[in-house]
């Protein structure tokens, strides 16, 4: 697989000359939900929805720990509720309330240490989104994702939540899942075995600070498969699975949003876990059509923990 580029701004973008595929795609997402569409749902981590709403992102809460080593982190946010990241609620004082603790990282028994797809024969596929670039541009897809009636889930980098804290709870409130994809998005296989555990750990605690979880799942950076080290030391960190994918966009290669949908819809089956990224003008044209695809072809866009769920 080839390197992960960074994720491109905007201004860049708009230098490439695609800026028009953006804005193109910005008035996309903000056209009427489809009649059609699935109502909007929230999953707890367990299999069980409840109808829901997109909700705006709330500010930033300021977090802005370094962070080392945290131990096992089998059990953090279980039970418990962040301390930050408070969003907007009827009937509250101020109008606003604290947040219910984001779903933890749990063990799917029958299912591998490292899960490339679902099952194959229940028709619904992962769409996963490294979570790293400008936020504007993940807004995007995550409200065309909601108005298709869609779940994801992204894997965010701890860096990028360092600078956009708001954006793990946007992401929660939207339905999707929230992972981690290690702090500084590095080669995580050429780092000493403290090193990588500290790249695992510090995104932990950032999700944690911010949510009252570790997130759902762990992706390695820069690889699309965990050594079995890395495997180890994610386990050691709280996460008794690594999240891989047996469909890669290449969006990252920004090949053009035509390019995107047929790489996709060419491979994507039942179970299907697909590897996209936010900060990519060519994501965020392409997503529509591919999630008109998967609508003809009878394939529910779910969470990895959809996916997974009996």
């Amino acid at each position: 697989m080839s390197p992960i580029a960074p994720p491109t701004d905007r201004r860049t973008l708009l230098r490439a000359g695609t800026g028009a595929a953006l804005t193109a795609a910005l008035a996309t997402a903000c056209t009427s939900r489809p009649a059609s569409a699935p109502p909007l749902t929230r999953t707890d981590g367990t299999g069980t929805t409840t109808p829901t709403h997109p909700a705006a992102p709330s500010g930033p809460d300021g977090m802005t720990g370094t962070g080392g080593p945290t131990g096992t982190g089998s059990t953090a946010g279980t039970g418990s509720t962040a301390g930050t990241g408070s969003t907007a609620g009827p009937g509250a004082p101020g109008g606003r309330t604290r947040p219910r603790a984001a779903p933890a990282p749990r063990r799917f028994p029958g299912h591998p240490a490292q899960i490339d797809h679902g099952p194959r024969d229940r028709p619904a596929v992962a769409l996963t989104f490294h979570g790293q670039g400008d936020p504007a541009i993940a807004r995007t897809l995550l409200t065309q994702a909601e108005r298709a009636g869609a779940h994801v889930t992204v894997l965010a980098v701890g860096s990028w939540l360092d600078e956009h804290p708001e954006m793990a709870r946007r992401i929660l409130d939207g339905g999707h899942d929230l992972g981690n994809h290690t702090q500084r998005h590095l080669t995580i296989t050429d780092m000493s075995e403290a090193e990588a555990l500290r790249e695992i750990t510090d995104c932990a605690r950032r999700l944690r600070r911010l949510t009252g979880s570790i997130g759902t799942w762990f992706r390695p950076s820069r690889t699309q498969y965990a050594t079995p080290r890395i495997q180890r030391l994610a386990a050691r960190a709280g996460y008794p699975h690594v999240l891989s994918y047996d469909v890669d966009s290449l969006d990252f290669t920004s090949p053009g949003a035509t390019a995107v949908t047929r790489k996709v819809a060419g491979e994507i089956r039942n179970g299907s876990v697909v590897s996209l990224h936010f900060g990519y003008a060519d994501t965020v044209a392409a997503l529509p059509a591919l999630l008109d695809d998967l609508h003809r072809r009878g394939l529910r866009a779910v969470t990895t923990t959809e996916l997974l769920t009996p």
